[in-house]
């Protein structure tokens, strides 16, 4: 855990330092952060105004996700700095010990993967370069017979 929290405070610095104007509004173009539930390092990209793609690198007791998202936002009326998003997406990732699941065994080098969407709530702080989500996280996935589960969380984004 210790190096998830370096590696991000690495990258903070890095992009500030190689970054000119910091989005105070409450809009933004890419952030970079930490999510929670699992553990994992986001980044979000707007493609678009309302199309934006997101990786998230998850870390867990069992193993490590890539998870990537193509998410369509949405305004909420009346809430400036408040967006719906939705979208598919996809994941690969690897377990790194012998883990039991629904009757199904999963051993170490075991690999995961599988489709997922999301849906969820983003907000701009205005005025900083801060930005928040909570989502859900479903998924369906395939290796090592089907299954179905939930992941989500808080995200908490620096913003550029």
């Amino acid at each position: 855990m210790k190096r998830i929290v370096a590696l991000l405070g690495l990258m903070t610095l890095l992009t500030v330092s190689r970054t000119q104007a910091q989005s105070m509004g409450s809009e933004y173009r890419t952030a970079i952060g930490a999510k929670f539930w699992p553990g994992g390092l986001t980044v979000k990209h707007f493609i678009r105004d309302n199309r934006a793609l997101e990786g998230i690198a998850y870390f867990w007791g069992h193993g490590f996700r890539f998870t990537g998202l193509y998410e369509v936002h949405g305004d909420i009326n009346g809430a400036p700095g408040l967006k719906w998003y939705v979208g598919p997406g996809a994941h690969f990732g690897v377990y790194n010990e012998r883990w039991h699941r629904n009757g199904e065994y999963y051993d170490d080098g075991d690999a995961s993967l599988g489709v997922d969407g999301v849906l969820g709530l983003d907000y701009k702080i205005n005025g900083a370069p801060i930005a928040l989500s909570l989502d859900i996280n479903p998924y369906v996935e395939f290796l090592n017979g089907a299954y179905v589960g939930v992941w989500g969380g808080l995200g908490i984004k620096f913003t550029f």
